[in-house]
C-alpha cells in the first residue's frame, strides 16, 4: 500500500489488515509510516511491515515491491496510490512542473505494476488496484496535472487488465471525489487563498456540488479496495469505480 502514512493510503490499508492480509506499507516519511504500521496494527492485530521510498525516483517501487516479497515470502495484491501534484491553471506550469507529475503520477504506477506482476504471476494471479480520482471522469477546475495525468493511468489501467486476465491478475481504479483528507483540505486552502476567501466558503462551494451534501470519509473508498481484493470482487476487472457522492454527472 503506497503512500500510506495518511489519507486514503492508510485508511486502505487499515481496510486490508482489519480483513486478515499482512500489509506493507510505505512513504517517503520514515517516521510517519513507521508511526502508521504500528497504530494499523495496533487496531487490526494485522502483521505490518513498514518501508521508506520515494516512488517517484526510477529505483523506488522495484525496491519496495522487492522488500515486500522478501518480508512475506510472496505478493498477492498491489495498490498504488500517490500524492496529489501541484494545483494550478495551464499558463502557470512549467515543464519541470509535467515532469514531476509524470514521474509522480504515471511512472510509479508503471514501475511498481512492472516489478509486481512477476510476483502475482507466480502466485497464480492477484489484483492490482490505483487510486486515482473522480477528474479522470469530470476535470476538477484548477487541477490540470491530475485531470491530465491520472487518466493516462486509467488508459493504462484497461490496457493492463485485458493483457494480465488470463493470468488471473484483475487489474482496476478506484475514484474518490472530495473525501476529507488531507489533500483535499490543502487544495481547499490553495482555493481560497487564490480567491481571498475563506477555506469554509469553498468547501461548501464543494459540497454543493456533491448530491449527497457532504464530503466522503476515507473508509468509504478503503471499503471498495478491500471488497475488490477480495474473494468477492473475482470477476471485476478493466473498470474504474468512482466512490463519489454522486458528484460525477455522467452516465459512464
Amino acid at each position: 500500500m503506497c503512500a500510506a502514512s495518511q489519507g486514503l493510503g492508510r485508511a486502505a490499508a487499515r481496510a486490508l489488515g482489519a480483513d486478515g492480509a499482512r500489509v506493507a506499507i510505505c512513504s517517503r516519511r520514515p517516521d510517519a509510516i513507521a508511526s502508521a504500521a504500528a497504530a494499523i496494527a495496533r487496531e487490526t492485530g494485522a502483521d505490518v511491515a513498514a518501508f521508506d521510498a520515494d516512488l517517484s525516483r526510477p529505483d523506488g517501487p522495484a525496491r519496495v515491491v522487492q522488500q515486500t516479497v522478501d518480508r512475506f515470502g510472496g505478493l498477492d495484491v498491489l495498490v498504488t496510490n500517490t500524492g496529489g501534484p501541484r494545483s494550478a491553471r495551464f499558463e502557470a506550469l512549467t515543464d519541470e512542473d509535467w515532469r514531476a507529475a509524470f514521474d509522480a503520477l504515471v511512472l510509479s504506477v508503471v514501475r511498481l505494476s512492472r516489478a509486481a506482476v512477476p510476483h502475482l504471476r507466480a502466485r497464480g494471479g492477484g489484483r492490482i488496484i490505483h487510486i486515482t480520482s473522480v477528474s479522470v471522469k469530470q476535470p476538477v477546475d484548477g487541477l490540470m496535472l491530475s485531470n491530465a495525468l491520472r487518466a493516462a493511468v486509467t488508459g493504462f489501467s484497461k490496457t493492463l487488465a485485458s493483457e494480465l486476465a488470463s493470468d488471473g491478475i484483475l487489474v482496476n481504479c478506484v475514484a474518490p471525489g472530495f473525501t476529507r483528507t488531507e489533500r483535499v483540505t490543502e487544495l481547499t486552502e490553495a482555493t481560497a487563498a487564490r480567491e481571498g476567501v475563506g477555506a469554509d466558503v469553498v468547501e461548501r462551494r464543494i459540497v454543493g456540488q456533491i448530491p449527497m451534501g457532504r464530503l466522503g470519509e476515507p473508509h468509504e473508498l478503503a471499503s471498495l479496495i478491500a471488497f475488490l481484493a477480495s474473494d468477492s470482487g473475482s470477476y471485476v476487472t478493466g473498470t474504474t469505480i468512482q466512490v463519489d457522492g454522486g458528484y460525477v454527472r455522467s452516465v459512464f
